[in-house]
């Protein structure tokens, strides 16, 4: 078995899409950075590799006992055994996972660039394996909470988490249902079409409103979404802090 060793880990917790499993170069300072003092590496098919990026899905039993007890984190002088962790590889991308002793990925990491070309060496001789996974058995699905990568690819980590909670605020105004709300909104975000807004019935305001904002993000976006989420203090204090990122990086 191949195996990497001193490897610095940032996870991501009940991360579904890789999307948001962020690279190297957009990590924070104030990440929570761990040390892996050793950890399996696995060259898996590309099909099993897409299933543990981006979802949250009982991993192969074949894979769960390979790598069982394999890996050990260093904390301080401290050197701890972990259940179930391994960098796995389809041979164009890297991840990291944890199971936390379940079964699934539950928390997910990148590599940094020299540990990741570090993977690629090391795999150059080896072949791929499926770990009794089934290829085209497994279809993702997505949804306005888990969102097409076409829809998130090319935004910045802070775009990334406010366009997650843009979609939160929207799937509790799609919940309530209220039609004047929906109307309101929707005249928020696109002014022109209010002499036809309020001639238009929930689907049909639901629609433009959806359509119009789950393209890319922009100040309109912004501030949408800020509006959104007035008095609700768990949604205000996630937007706080991704404002504070904003400064941060300006300063």
């Amino acid at each position: 078995m191949l195996y990497l060793h001193d490897v610095w880990v940032n996870w991501f917790e009940g991360e579904e899409n890789g999307y948001n499993v962020c690279y190297f170069h957009e990590w924070r300072k104030d990440d929570g950075i761990e040390l892996l003092d050793q950890v399996p590496l696995l060259y898996i098919t590309s099909g099993l590799y897409d299933y543990i990026e981006n979802d949250m899905h009982d991993l192969p039993k074949a894979l769960l006992d390979t790598i069982y007890k394999r890996t050990y984190i260093r904390k301080g002088h401290e050197r701890n055994v972990v259940e179930y962790a391994a960098i796995v590889t389809d041979g164009q991308e890297i991840i990291a996972f944890d199971t936390n002793g379940y079964q699934i990925p539950i928390r997910k990491s990148r590599l940094i660039p020299r540990q990741e070309q570090l993977v690629y060496d090391m795999i150059k001789k080896a072949k791929p394996q499926s770990y009794g996974f089934v290829e085209g058995g497994y279809e993702k699905e997505y949804h306005m909470l888990s969102m097409e990568p076409k829809y998130i690819i090319g935004l910045t980590r802070r775009e990334r988490q406010l366009k997650q909670l843009l979609m939160i605020a929207l799937d509790q105004l799609r919940t309530s249902n209220n039609l004047e709300e929906l109307r309101y909104w929707l005249t928020e975000w696109d002014p022109k079409q209010y002499p036809y807004i309020r001639y238009m019935d929930q689907e049909k305001a639901w629609e433009l409103l959806y359509n119009g904002v789950k393209e890319g993000w922009s100040e309109q976006h912004e501030e949408l979404c800020s509006k959104l989420i007035k008095g609700q203090p768990f949604l205000e204090k996630m937007w706080e802090v991704e404002n504070g990122q904003k400064q941060n990086t300006s300063n």
